[in-house]
């Protein structure tokens, strides 16, 4: 297992076929006033790509940007929303196809109100991981061994999580309302760019 560190994009030919993990990290939680900082990206196989964005980056990026918008390939979020959302505003990247973890467990985890992350992967995988650097500063010149390893975690298990999930999904029944969800996820974070990050245009009053 490996954490790979890269500047401004990622190299070419650096993943392998199939559903791909991503993560971000920003100097907040408001898009369009807190940079994107930092993109983690996993196949699953074992090695964790961390690709960072200096200050005055263009985010161009053609290599990654090219994984993200790739419809043939399946990107795999935890609280998705988010991060697509920060991926389309900086990298002019649309995610699709995409899956989260935390809105599949929303879905089968009604036992609990504990979607996190962490928590996900004790139950699930048995793995106890640390959130402590989540609210590090991630814009500074030097990235720590401790946010990256945090970093590397995010993206770590996601391929692990999303077979787990997937046999509790079809043991309730309730697959095909999990992929309706994803497939509105990258509409959802549209939304939340244009404006309606906290409207529910759905709901009645």
């Amino acid at each position: 297992m490996t954490v790979y560190f890269h500047e401004e994009d990622l190299p070419a030919d650096v993943l392998a076929s199939g559903p791909v993990a991503i993560d971000t990290e920003t100097m907040g939680l408001i898009t369009p006033r807190d940079r994107l900082c930092l993109v983690q990206i996993s196949d699953g196989g074992g090695n964790e790509h961390l690709v960072r964005f200096g200050p005055d980056s263009s985010y161009a990026a053609p290599n990654l940007r090219a994984v993200i918008t790739d419809p043939a390939r399946l990107k795999l979020f935890h609280f998705g929303r988010f991060d697509i959302a920060a991926l389309q505003h900086y990298l002019g990247a649309l995610a699709a196809p995409v899956y989260c973890t935390k809105i599949a467990s929303r879905l089968i985890r009604t036992y609990t109100d504990r979607h996190g992350l962490k928590e996900l992967v004790r139950e699930l995988l048995g793995i106890d991981i640390s959130k402590q650097q989540q609210s590090s500063d991630w814009g500074g010149p030097v990235l720590s061994d401790a946010q990256r390893d945090y970093a590397a975690s995010d993206v770590r298990y996601l391929h692990q999580l999303k077979a787990e999930l997937d046999k509790r999904l079809e043991r309730e029944g309730r697959t095909a309302l999990a992929q309706a969800c994803f497939d509105f996820l990258p509409h959802r974070a549209q939304l939340d760019l244009a404006g309606w990050p906290e409207i529910d245009i759905f709901a009645h009053g």
